[in-house]
Formats: C-alpha cells, structure tokens, sequence
C-alpha cells in the first residue's frame, strides 16, 4: 500500500474531531487535554509499560495486530526478550510510568494514538504489526510518518481554538505567556512555544 502524507490542516481537523467526540466542552475551556482517558474510553486501547530498548531513545510503541514484540528486560540485565501483546495496546517505556502528568508521558500517548488513528491502515496493510517496526518503508516515508505523529499530537493536545482563548485571557498577566500556557495545558515549553509560534501569536 502507498503511503499518502497528510497535511496539517487534515491532521488538524482530524484531532479536532476526536477531542469533539470525547467532550465538546474541552473545546471551551482552556486546560490539559486527558488524551490517556482518549486513548482508553474513545479507542479502546490498552497503555503498558516495558522498557523498550536499552538505551531509553524510544519512548512509545503502538501494536496493530497480535504479535511478539522485543522488550528490554533492564532490572535483571538479561537482554531483550518476546513478549506477546494484543493488537490496541500502546507500549510506554517503563521510564515514563511514574511521571504520567508529565509532557513527555503525555506527547507520547498524543503520538502513538495518532499512530492509531491516522497510520493502522498503512501499517497493517503493508504487514507490520507495529508502527515502530520496519519492513519496506524508506528512511524518508519514515520520517514522514513520525512527522505527521508529533504534528498531530500538537494539535491534540494544544487545540488552536483554546490555545488562542487562553494566549488572550493571560497576556497581560504577570510572567512567561509560554510558561503560563504550557503548565495550563501540560505540554513542554518548546511545543507551546512552536505552537503559538504557527499560529502568529509570539511576535
């Protein structure tokens, strides 16, 4: 199966679509968006916690169909290992389980279901059983896809309607405006900072 890019409007609509049918209110009023809960109540998917590769560069890994995935088994130094796991589960390096109201926990979870919802098409049809894995995809195709992921976890997570309705509501408070907007939406300050970069409001 080809793989079709998407472009940032249509990722956008789409993460706007999903927020809508979760809770239209989120839409509303500015605050974190509860993209776990999403990711379980909405889609069904399953978020366990594995240490996935040694050196701790992956964070996040989204499986497909049932399969046998290798998992780094750090606490007894005994390598990776198989291990089978359900179609609709999400893997979380085990680094990131005791912190899930941090943004790195929460841009992977906004990552890996954009995965779910834009890529499972494309991944099952061409035979992989996760997106992390690679068959017959170029090293440009993957970066395209792992692009499209983190763009729409943005939107996802930093919708642009209540992103721009907090940025007015707080601009003339005391401090950061980055800051300020990053902690009320749980994101780091380099993806708030990108964000209302895009949308013209950081001069």
């Amino acid at each position: 199966m080809a793989f079709y890019p998407q472009n940032d409007n249509t990722l956008e609509n789409i993460a706007r679509r999903i927020i809508l049918q979760y809770d239209p209110d989120l839409l509303h009023t500015p605050a974190p968006i509860p993209v776990e809960a999403i990711m379980e109540r909405l889609y069904g998917l399953t978020i366990e916690f594995y240490h996935i590769r040694n050196n701790g560069r992956v964070l996040g890994e989204t499986v497909f169909e049932d399969a046998m995935i290798p998992i780094y088994e750090r606490a007894n130094h005994e390598g990776y290992k198989l291990i089978p796991v359900k179609a609709g589960t999400v893997i979380i390096d085990a680094s990131l389980l005791y912190c899930r109201g941090d943004e790195r926990f929460r841009y992977t979870c906004g990552h890996e279901l954009s995965h779910w919802v834009i890529d499972k098409r494309y991944f099952t049809e061409l035979g992989e059983t996760a997106a992390m894995t690679k068959v017959a995809r170029s090293s440009e195709t993957d970066r395209t896809i792992e692009h499209q992921a983190d763009r729409m976890a943005g939107y996802l997570l930093m919708p642009k309607g209540t992103v721009k309705m907090a940025f007015f509501r707080n601009l003339h408070v005391k401090g950061d405006i980055v800051s300020i907007l990053a902690d009320m939406f749980q994101v780091s300050y380099q993806a708030m900072n990108i964000r209302l970069g895009e949308m013209g409001l950081l001069q």
